[in-house]
């Protein structure tokens, strides 16, 4: 399923979190902080003032945007004005 954001939104895939600590601690799920890096999958029509583009790696505000499952994966549809930075390197 293809999915398109519409107006001056994205979608994107927000990378996998890190299960243990540098210890070998395993970390259960409520103890685990959210995730606030992620790839940009798709880039709406109305995009402006922002230099993403697909497969851009990006960090966004920590409670934006609204959660979709597509196929199994979770993704985030979000406003351009939540993204906070592009990670380059």
């Amino acid at each position: 399923m293809k999915v398109v954001p519409l107006g001056s939104r994205l979608l994107i895939k927000p990378y996998e979190e890190e299960k243990r600590t540098s210890g070998g601690i395993v970390l259960p799920d409520a103890a685990k902080e959210k995730q606030m890096t992620a790839k940009v999958i798709a880039v709406g029509e109305k995009v402006e003032d922002i230099d993403v583009k697909e497969n851009d790696k990006v960090l966004y505000s920590k409670y934006s945007g609204t959660e979709i499952k597509i196929d199994d994966e979770d993704y985030i549809i979000i406003d351009q004005d939540d993204i906070l930075a592009k990670i380059e390197g």
